[in-house]
């Protein structure tokens, strides 16, 4: 099964990892939660905005972000970041990759941007806005990979509940 891991590095809004839940629930994408996080685990904002998906999602949990490239040594990382050289689209990515995003207000550290700049990507946008909500970017980011990958094991074709097609 391949398999895609979301890694958010010290998220601080408690609804943003809710929806990006409920999105790696969705797509069965693995979520690394990369600390210090700006709230509670148990945050209110976080469990509604999951919605009831939890039970869905694989989920592991670092103190820093040292500890989380020591247990996942090895790994192909990209980088979202409204700094980076290479569109979303133009990556090929490889089965387990990790797609790592930065906190809301700061982003990922430009050390980090600067040592791998050939797995940096953004979604484009136009000069004058800033960056995406970071929930929408992990979707955009997430649905790319899986459209490379064809969408494995999810249900491609809906159905109504009244009608046949």
């Amino acid at each position: 099964m391949a398999r895609l891991n979301i890694v958010l590095i010290e998220p601080q809004i408690p609804q943003n990892t809710g929806n990006i839940v409920r999105t790696c629930a969705a797509t069965n994408a693995v979520l690394h939660l990369v600390g210090p996080l700006g709230f509670k685990i148990e945050d209110k904002k976080l469990k509604r905005a999951g919605l009831d998906y939890w039970h869905l999602m694989e989920i592991h949990h670092y103190k820093n972000t040292e500890e989380f490239f020591e247990k996942t040594s090895g790994g192909t990382y990209f980088y979202f970041t409204t700094k980076g050289l290479n569109r979303h689209t133009d990556a090929v990515y490889p089965d387990n990759c990790y797609l790592v995003f930065g906190r809301e207000d700061a982003g990922l550290p430009e050390k980090l941007l600067y040592e791998n700049k050939e797995y940096c990507v953004r979604v484009p946008m136009q000069n004058d806005a800033r960056s995406l909500n970071l929930s929408n970017t992990v979707a955009i980011a997430v649905y790319e990979t899986l459209r490379q990958w064809d969408y494995p094991e999810l249900k491609t074709e809906g159905a109504l509940t009244k009608y046949n097609w």
